[in-house]
């Protein structure tokens, strides 16, 4: 009676609902031993670890609801999808919270949630939608990178402004994609081609007219001047908005750049340490860490329980552990390029796909600032990081993928079986 229950209540592949509870227990204890400090501001030590399991579990009921629905309804839902993403993204950006200068969350009937997770999932719906339409027995039709493309840009404009590593973290997936979706190889040449130049005159435009925030306050405490903060402290409220976007990237980029030791007397808990808090968890980790809530540096990371969660993990479970962490992101992908693979349709096949690699680049990226190869982008790490908006969201991606196993074709043992030798 039991398993008949559980069996119909966790349907799907079997082997992703594995991964992904094992990444939210993960995430549960890391969670809890990283949220020391939103533990003292808040005064209780539980509540920051329940309000993360309530969006687990807010998070589940949304995949157990998703995972129930059949993959051809997903189509119908991408019209309203794409306006909603479109006005949301656009309301952000004049009526958005401002949260370390950009505004990425938008507040409605008090409840906080940020459009471009909802946007990146309809990004990889449309892109799923239009390669599975516009396929010959030769690869994609040549219209279909113009439809991705022509959408892509719309949808990307209203991301880059404020969330630049989200944009680019899409772009990447959609690209992916399209490779996966056998798009020309002359277009493909074409589009790398274009973003080469187009991401060398970012760089050259940020590092031309964008300033470096933390040389500016060095400059003026040599001059003897006080400063108060970031918004206030008359460096840059004058500047258009892209051009403050672009004193936030370079600063990131001068920091990852020109790394090097900071004297304690010059340390900034919200900026300049995040970095080298991170280094020194790693450094002490050894190869079997601390012991879950051991972690020591979680007290001076601002965002332990967020970006740098990996920090933590290596701290408290050593190599073996942030290895184990990084294996089951890797089982999810191949698991659903298994699931892809069994599709006899290329939709669900292409949806499934991007979504996956929508899931393990994100936390690709969020490995990488932990571990200081890559500048400080502000992704969470998937199922794993505290967040609203991308906690929920993710359970949906891991819903949809759980709902295409449900369809996707079983290959008897007689299909894969060798022909016997005459």
């Amino acid at each position: 009676m039991i398993n008949n229950t559980l069996s119909k209540l966790f349907k799907g592949d079997k082997v992703i609902w594995m991964v992904f509870f094992f990444l939210c227990i993960i995430s549960i204890v890391e969670v809890f031993s990283a949220s020391s400090q939103l533990a003292y501001k808040g005064g209780s030590y539980l509540s920051p670890m329940f309000k993360h399991i309530f969006l687990l579990i807010l998070g589940i009921f949304c995949m157990i609801i998703t995972l129930n629905i059949q993959c051809r309804y997903f189509k119908v839902a991408l019209p309203f999808l794409l306006i909603v993403s479109i006005i949301t993204l656009g309301a952000v950006l004049f009526a958005g919270q401002n949260i370390n200068g950009g505004s990425r969350w938008l507040n409605i009937f008090g409840l906080s949630f940020q459009p471009s997770e909802i946007a990146k999932g309809t990004m990889v719906l449309a892109t799923a939608q239009i390669y599975s339409v516009l396929q010959t027995e030769n690869g994609a039709d040549k219209n279909a990178f113009k439809w991705v493309m022509g959408l892509s840009i719309v949808i990307l404009a209203f991301i880059c402004g404020e969330n630049l590593s989200t944009a680019a973290l899409l772009f990447l997936v959609i690209v992916m994609m399209m490779f996966i979706g056998r798009t020309p190889y002359s277009q493909l040449g074409k589009l790398l081609g274009v973003v080469t130049l187009l991401g060398v005159a970012g760089i050259f435009f940020i590092m031309a007219f964008g300033k470096d925030v933390n040389e500016e306050k060095k400059l003026l405490a040599a001059h003897n001047v006080t400063v108060v903060s970031d918004d206030k402290d008359g460096l840059f409220e004058k500047r258009p908005w892209f051009l403050k976007r672009a004193d936030t990237w370079k600063t990131r980029i001068d920091k990852f750049m020109n790394s090097k030791d900071i004297p304690p007397d010059s340390v900034d808990l919200d900026k300049d340490a995040q970095v080298s808090y991170a280094n020194i968890a790693i450094a002490s980790s050894n190869v079997i860490g601390k012991g879950p809530g051991n972690s020591e540096q979680r007290d001076f990371l601002s965002q332990a329980f967020s970006d740098f969660i990996y920090a933590i993990i290596i701290e408290e479970m050593g190599i073996i552990g942030a290895g184990g962490v990084a294996f089951l992101y890797i089982i999810l992908l191949f698991r659903t390029a298994k699931i892809a693979n069994q599709c006899e349709n290329n939709f669900p096949a292409f949806l499934a796909m991007g979504l996956a690699l929508m899931l393990v680049t994100q936390a690709l990226f969020n490995m990488c600032v932990a571990v200081g190869l890559a500048p400080v982008t502000g992704q969470p790490l998937p199922l794993i990081s505290k967040g609203g908006t991308s906690t929920v969201i993710n359970c949906v991606y891991i819903g949809v993928i759980l709902s295409i196993s449900r369809s996707a074709k079983k290959r008897t043992p007689a299909a894969n079986a060798q022909p016997a030798a005459v």
